[in-house]
């Protein structure tokens, strides 16, 4: 079983930036592949970014590419993401997730590892 901590949420203005932070809390999930997920208030859960165990690859929902960034560093059981240029749309409780296969990662159904949650909220 792994158990995924996040970190880092609060509350940023329009255009401002975030630093998350999710660290598991078994060796083995540096061999899995990480990601990130986000929901608003009366939305569905939706794919943010997701990264491979080697940190070689990443992925991006539309939405964020060019100002989200997505990395774990050795000993890779501790994944980041920095988001920039944030909008008020972007207010979400943001979740980390963690799956040993990497496609299965980008889609709820797929995820087998969620942490518990961090509140963004991202004023006007």
């Amino acid at each position: 079983q792994v158990q995924l901590v996040e970190s880092g949420g609060g509350l940023v203005q329009a255009g401002g930036s975030l630093r998350l932070s999710c660290t598991a809390s078994i060796p083995a999930a540096a061999t899995y592949a990480m990601g990130w997920f986000r929901q608003a208030p009366g939305k569905e859960r939706e794919f943010v970014a997701a990264i491979n165990w080697a940190a070689d690859s990443t992925s991006y929902a539309d939405s964020v590419k060019g100002r989200f960034t997505i990395s774990r560093h050795v000993p890779k059981t501790t994944v980041y993401l920095q988001m920039n240029s944030q909008t008020p749309d972007e207010t979400a409780v943001y979740y980390c997730a963690a799956d040993a296969n990497l496609r299965g990662i980008h889609q709820v159904s797929g995820v087998h590892y969620w942490g518990q949650g961090t509140r963004v909220t991202v004023s006007s």
